[in-house]
């Protein structure tokens, strides 16, 4: 266990936790919203420290991530837990699962976790996902300032449920970003995830604004988030607010945890692409197997820069800038 950062002692050994939006009160021997923040004798701490949940090797297309370094690796590490509690959720068995109820922590620490992304081929770095990595705050902070040091790359998948303080002790540390957003609509977000839309805008346009890289994903559930008035505000929105250049990936659903739903129409996941693209420069279609909507293009000539299949990466007609060799476009690519 290890005492936690960004919280408030309060009277009568309770506590109050300022990572995210929710400011959990506890009293002793309470766990918060989150399933891993406790209060132990007035003070908050962190039963996820040195140990993950999971750990392996992606491609960095996995994360999604299909501006940042294409073709390579990433180690990837998680915990149990999370903030939100989306009854669609696509990892529910670790991320809606509290900290005691999991068998299959592993223990390592920063320092260890290092050393193996350092030594696996064709890896750029740690990627901090498969849970909400915000719920293991400090432990990603520690490991990312290291792995900053050591000339690594920092990625965090995260749904954006953040209060600002923290997000930004953590931004200088992240190289890229990929955010859930879940919909356009307070009501979906109260519904069925339980938080609040403004706070994950407000966490991207903060991201935005530094230097960090960002990439969204929007998982289009039938019938509760692929009306196609409200999905054309959202990408009008990204596009005045964080750039026409930012890439957004839609994913398409299939029936998990709580949501028996059938999966997404591929003709809805058509229609909306054809929306987006009017708006945004690079768009792409996720969990369905599609060329010529994974692949990314020029946004100035129309090139195919890179051609994607699901995980497998062709780099076609990309300098070693990021820029089209045909017309020297920029097309928002780290390399």
């Amino acid at each position: 266990m290890q005492e936690a950062l960004y919280y408030w002692k309060l009277e009568d050994n309770r506590i109050q936790c300022e990572l995210c939006p929710w400011n959990c009160i506890l009293s002793i021997d309470q766990t918060g919203n989150c399933k891993v923040r406790s209060n132990k004798n007035g003070t908050l701490i962190t039963v996820v420290y040195n140990k993950v949940a999971a750990l392996g090797s992606d491609p960095i297309e996995k994360k999604p991530l299909y501006h940042f370094y294409p073709g390579s690796t990433i180690l990837s590490i998680g915990e149990v837990g999370c903030n939100l509690h989306c009854n669609f959720c696509q990892n529910h068995r670790i991320s809606q699962c509290e900290a005691k109820q999991f068998s299959g922590f592993h223990n390592i620490t920063s320092k260890r976790i290092i050393k193996e992304a350092l030594k696996t081929w064709n890896n750029i770095g740690i990627a901090y996902t498969y849970n909400e990595p915000f719920t293991f705050y400090e432990f990603m902070l520690e490991t990312a300032e290291k792995a900053a040091a050591a000339g690594l790359k920092n990625i965090v998948v995260s749904n954006g449920y953040i209060n600002q303080q923290p997000l930004l002790k953590l931004l200088p540390f992240i190289d890229a970003f990929n955010i859930d957003l879940k919909a356009f609509s307070e009501d979906f977000y109260q519904t069925y995830t339980k938080g609040k839309l403004h706070v994950v805008l407000e966490s991207l346009e903060t991201i935005a604004q530094s230097q960090t890289h960002l990439e969204i994903t929007n998982l289009v559930i039938p019938g509760l988030n692929d009306d196609l008035a409200e999905f054309e505000k959202m990408v009008k929105w990204i596009a005045e607010k964080l750039g026409a250049e930012t890439p957004l990936h839609l994913s398409r659903y299939y029936p998990q945890f709580k949501m028996n739903i059938a999966q997404t129409p591929l003709e809805t996941l058509n229609s909306l692409y054809k929306i987006a693209k009017k708006h945004l420069q690079h768009v792409y279609l996720g969990n369905v197997s599609d060329t010529e909507r994974s692949s990314t293009y020029c946004p100035g000539c129309g090139a195919v820069l890179i051609e994607r299949n699901r995980y497998k990466t062709e780099l076609n007609n990309l300098s070693a800038e990021g820029t089209c060799k045909t017309c020297g476009s920029q097309a928002n690519i780290k390399l």
